[in-house]
């Protein structure tokens, strides 16, 4: 099967949770063939097994690269001929075309939300804005397609004065009414960028068009190459979210923004979404969390199935099967230094506990992370742990005594991850914005006992097998510590059935096995296609190769339509 593997700044070209996915997968699914397509991706590819290849490379800026390298300019894509993405003029037949598809989009975009039903003095139901913005997106895609030129003609004035008048029609957003011409502006630049993937070069035959499936690492703008795939030669589509983007979007919405315009980005990214979720064969989120915003969205459960991100549980054995590692008195915390990981609400319940119990100590061990506010957060950490501990700050213990210890990871203290969690009895995490965090699944794989805050997949991952209290709750994450701290049968007890659970729930294993299954599934329901070239063993069902025209007739009976 070959399978067109859709990123946005990650795989091969940069780490993260998101690329370790993707590599993982690509190695693991040896028997497909993986051709990756990436929006965003600069610098040298990491190296490839042999069943994958990058087909396509999209720069920052949106134009598309050659098979093997990165981006090449506006220029050098001129010099070889290849106009699509130009910024260049469209004539009076493609200009018309242009802008009845911007209408469709920019009403669909600006118009309220069509309610459920009619009402009792409603002859019809009133449109759905959501289909006129899939009518205008897929008639600039092909346009884009045929003619070139889209991201010169949505910065164009015909452009910003359609957005203007969708903005003031009856109907549309109260928000988006009161739009100025700097709003206009503003918006039209960034559903430009948006749209790039529109006149990328993927859909041609020898691209997109030769893959059996999609598969999306995202939702929003990396899945949009998937669903131009799907409209223009019927590819199945797979979005697996890890993290949602439109949340994403909500939660960076600067607040410099006027109101109008962080109404018209909510419903752009809204509509989106919308359409991806409609269109997808299937959506797998990591996560119940991401699971109920894309059920928020519109998505139908049917096509809803729950995968966990797998993660390496080889590494964490020796420390989890070592049930008298740890110091009992000691708390652990991993991660990204950062506003929302609530290091403020931990360090106030730490001196709680500390006056309840003075032995106790806190390790903080900080993720490097290429955040440019860390340090100023993080000073500001350490400032507090000064105020709140003057006598250990000030010289009363001896030196490595002090009760709070800020580290590095990868430094002497904490060279690894395996060595942070086997230093403590219980690893804390006090986040107020969580996604599926997976520092708590590797304690889980060290057995163990955790005390976390009730945010995002928490009490998903945990299952019962840790102590879950409110967020920005200081008295209350010092009480759980110290129940466990006080109860070393109740720690182990703890530990080992997270352990049990995360090597069930979270490893590598589970998650391959899940999309081996997911894509022979989607493959089997998904219309025969014979190119040129093919002959892989197994590659469609056996019944598409008998001889004769049963096929044709089966189709026929089904829905109705006169045989030929």
């Amino acid at each position: 099967m070959r399978i067109g593997l859709l990123t946005e700044g990650g795989y091969p070209y940069a780490t993260g949770e998101t690329g370790l996915w993707c590599e993982r997968l690509v190695h693991g699914l040896g028997q497909h063939q993986f051709d990756l397509y990436t929006l965003a991706g600069t610098g040298t590819p990491r190296p490839l097994p042999p069943n994958a290849r990058v087909a396509r490379t999209a720069g920052r800026d949106g134009l598309s690269g050659p098979d093997t390298g990165p981006a090449r300019t506006l220029l050098e894509r001129t010099a070889f001929g290849d106009h699509r993405t130009a910024r260049r003029a469209y004539g009076r037949r493609d200009r018309r075309r242009f802008t009845e598809a911007f209408h469709r989009l920019a009403v669909g975009l600006c118009a309220e939300d069509a309610p459920t039903s009619a009402g009792p003095d409603t002859a019809s139901p009133a449109p759905d804005p959501t289909d006129a913005f899939a009518e205008g997106l897929y008639a600039l895609a092909e346009l884009a397609r045929e003619r070139g030129g889209l991201p010169g003609a949505l910065r164009s004035d015909d452009a910003v004065r359609t957005l203007e008048a969708a903005c003031r029609a009856p109907g549309a957003r109260r928000g988006a009414a009161d739009a100025g011409l700097p709003d206009h502006l503003a918006f039209a630049d960034h559903l430009e960028r948006t749209l790039r993937p529109l006149s990328l070069d993927w859909y041609e035959e020898d691209a997109l068009g030769a893959a059996d499936l999609c598969h999306a690492a995202a939702g929003g703008t990396t899945a949009l190459p998937g669903l131009l795939a799907k409209r223009f030669f019927g590819t199945p589509l797979l979005v697996t979210e890890y993290g949602v983007q439109l949340r994403s979007h909500y939660l960076s919405t600067a607040a410099d923004r006027s109101t109008p315009l962080r109404t018209l980005l909510a419903a752009l990214h809204g509509r989106l979404a919308a359409e991806t979720y409609r269109q997808a064969a299937l959506l797998t989120p990591g996560n119940a969390h991401a699971r109920r915003w894309q059920e928020k969205c519109g998505a139908d459960r049917a096509r809803i199935r729950t995968v966990h991100p797998g993660m390496a549980a080889d590494r964490f054995a020796e420390v989890g099967e070592d049930e008298e590692s740890g110091d009992p008195a000691t708390l652990i915390w991993v991660g990204r230094v950062e506003p929302a990981k609530d290091l403020i609400a931990l360090l106030h319940a730490f001196a709680e506990i500390r006056a309840r119990q003075p032995d106790t100590r806190l390790r903080i061990v900080a993720v490097p992370t290429a955040d440019p506010g860390a340090g100023a957060y993080l000073a500001h950490c350490k400032g507090l742990a000064a105020q709140l501990f003057p006598d250990e700050a000030a010289g009363a213990h001896a030196v490595g005594e002090n009760p709070v210890c800020f580290e590095e990871l990868g430094g002497p203290e904490a060279p690894t991850l395996e060595d942070a969690y086997a230093s403590g009895a219980v690893v804390v995490l006090s986040s107020i914005v969580e996604g599926f965090p997976a520092s708590l699944v590797e304690a889980m794989f060290c057995a163990r006992a955790t005390v976390s805050t009730d945010v995002g997949a928490v009490v998903e991952i945990i299952g019962g097998t840790g102590l879950v209290v409110p967020p920005r709750n200081p008295r209350a994450l010092a009480d759980a510590c110290l129940a466990l701290l006080r109860d070393p049968e109740r720690r182990y007890r703890l530990g080992a059935a997270a352990r049990a659970r995360a090597l069930e729930l979270f490893t590598v294993e589970q998650n391959l096995a899940a999309f081996r299954g997911i894509y022979l599934e989607l493959l089997s329901h998904a219309p025969v296609r014979h190119r040129p070239g093919d002959g892989v063993p197994f590659a469609h069902p056996a019944e598409s190769h008998v001889p004769g025209s049963w096929a044709h007739k089966a189709v026929s009976a089904g829905t109705g339509a006169p045989d030929a």
